[in-house]
C-alpha cells in the first residue's frame, strides 16, 4: 500500500510540475494603459493639480513651477533652481513646455 501511495505521489509531481514551472516563467500579457502613449504635461499652461499627478512633485515645486512661467525648454526647471536634477530626471519624459504662438 504504501509503495502505490509513493508511486501516485511520484506521478502527480512529474506531471504538474512542469505546468508550473511553465505558469511561472511564462511572460504576462502587456497591460493596454503600458502600451498606450501618455500625452505629455505642458508646464507652461498645465494647472496645480496636474502638476502634482507627477512623481516628485507636490505642492511645494508645483507652485515654483508655476511661478517660474513661461519656460522656453523643460530643462529649465533645473537651470533656473526650480527643481533638483534627480526630481527632473524623474519626470522629464512626462512633460513639456511649448512656446506660445509668436505675436
Amino acid at each position: 500500500m504504501l509503495k502505490l501511495r509513493h508511486k501516485i505521489l511520484a506521478a502527480t509531481l512529474l506531471f504538474t510540475s512542469p505546468i508550473f514551472t511553465i505558469a511561472q516563467t511564462t511572460p504576462s500579457a502587456p497591460k493596454a494603459t503600458a502600451s498606450a502613449p501618455k500625452t505629455l504635461i505642458d508646464i507652461n499652461s498645465t494647472n496645480p493639480e496636474e502638476l502634482k499627478t507627477l512623481p516628485g512633485i507636490g505642492d511645494a515645486y508645483a507652485k515654483r513651477i508655476l511661478d517660474g512661467r513661461p519656460y522656453t525648454s523643460k530643462d529649465q526647471l533645473v537651470s533656473r533652481g526650480i527643481i533638483p536634477q534627480k526630481t527632473y530626471d524623474g519626470i522629464k519624459n512626462q512633460i513639456i513646455a511649448k512656446h506660445a504662438p509668436s505675436k
